[in-house]
């Protein structure tokens, strides 16, 4: 064995606990604080494994380089796979696109449900409250990446086509 790993399972189990905590029990009545305090739990990680799996390595040259970096190797590291797809305006905005991010698999929102009726109305919308909730931890793992690697920017993540998800990168000047 190359080193110390832990099962994917406790991993996702671990997150869907943590962000139900924040939401359910420590800011209820606060989703917007309960999700910028996953977002940071998000950015401690990433600022730590972005320094584990750089520290081989030469500093990177420009944005572009260390995004691709973020695509390939960082992604298989923590998601087993590289990034689908990634898109760049050349002005500071990357977008990131997994076809099928594997921290979403397991949700969905049932397209087939109408909006005729509020209680299904109600029940879609906690339905992708909660699926968007759990996309602050991985913009924050990537936040803190790019921060450790010396790109402060902001992220955000859509969702509108579960499992796929897309992250935008902004990248701060």
């Amino acid at each position: 064995m190359g080193g110390r790993e832990v099962a994917e399972s406790c991993v996702d189990n671990l997150i869907i606990e943590m962000v139900s905590a924040y939401c359910n029990r420590f800011y209820e009545s606060k989703p917007d604080l309960a999700a910028r305090r996953i977002e940071a739990i998000g950015y401690q990680v990433g600022l730590q494994l972005s320094e584990r799996y750089t520290m081989e390595r030469p500093r990177f040259t420009d944005h572009l380089e260390a995004i691709k970096f973020i695509c390939k190797d960082f992604w298989s590291e923590v998601f087993k796979k590289q990034i689908d797809n990634l898109k760049t305006n050349h002005r500071g905005t990357f977008v990131l696109q997994d076809n099928r991010f594997r921290w979403l698999t397991r949700m969905s929102v049932d397209p087939t449900q109408t909006n005729t009726d509020s209680s299904l109305e109600t029940t879609e919308n906690k339905e992708t409250q909660s699926a968007s909730m759990h996309l602050y931890f991985p913009c924050g793992i990537i936040r803190g990446a790019l921060t450790s690697l010396g790109i402060p920017c902001a992220v955000s993540a859509d969702m509108s086509n579960l499992p796929a998800c897309s992250f935008v990168v902004r990248i701060k000047v």
